[in-house]
């Protein structure tokens, strides 16, 4: 496994950077093709979770979009927006989830993934940190050349993205964001966002528990 930054071995220079913005209710997606210094947006949407009321569908609907537009796209890495610590937790816990859900379909699928904070991106595009989100479309459609139609009206796409732009800005450069190589890895860098039970995330420590005692 490589990171974006990283030189591939077979001299192919051509990356594909998804990224997310997370979100309860719309998450944004955006992908991006560089060759070299050239880049060109492939895609651009959102997910669209407002018609479901649960919040574990909600999440079971983001983990199976998300794997479908990395099939779709087979991404080289993920760059995804950190979430945004406002004074409403239950809104942050529900920010977070997303964001977990999202994280763990690109681990599934072995996707890298560097996580951005809001300003970090902001600052990437338009040198200024505090920049409006339709300051930051309007930056990203000038750079990308494309047609303001087609930028779509959800800025929860283009703040997604923007996290796909930063990365590509970024790459080669030393790392300063984090990354994670696995769930392994995320969990470790995240101690203090995760708490584990008796059961392990995907029930693998279950059945050898179970073979051990047949």
């Amino acid at each position: 496994m490589y990171f974006c930054s990283e030189i591939r071995q077979d001299s192919k220079m051509e990356r594909i950077i998804l990224g997310i913005d997370p979100g309860t209710n719309i998450m944004g997606y955006g992908v991006l093709r560089t060759d070299g210094k050239k880049v060109e947006m492939l895609a651009l949407g959102v997910i669209d979770l407002r018609k479901a009321s649960d919040p574990y569908l909600k999440l079971g609907h983001i983990y199976e979009r998300v794997c479908g537009i990395i099939e779709g796209y087979l991404p080289d890495c993920m760059a995804i927006e950190a979430p945004f610590f406002g004074k409403n937790i239950q809104s942050m816990l529900k920010l977070g989830r997303a964001q977990g859900v999202a994280i763990a379909a690109a681990i599934q699928r072995q996707v890298p993934i560097t996580e951005y904070a809001p300003s970090k991106i902001k600052m990437a595009i338009t040198g200024n940190g505090n920049a409006s989100k339709e300051q930051v479309a309007d930056m990203l459609r000038r750079m990308l050349h494309v047609e303001k139609e087609e930028m779509g009206k959800f800025l929860d796409a283009t703040d997604a993205l923007g996290a796909a732009y930063c990365h590509f800005l970024q790459m080669g450069k030393p790392e300063t964001e984090h990354k994670y190589r696995s769930w392994a890895d995320f969990a470790n860098k995240n101690k203090g966002k995760i708490s584990f039970g008796s059961a392990s995330p995907c029930g693998k420590k279950q059945d050898e528990d179970k073979k051990g005692r047949n």
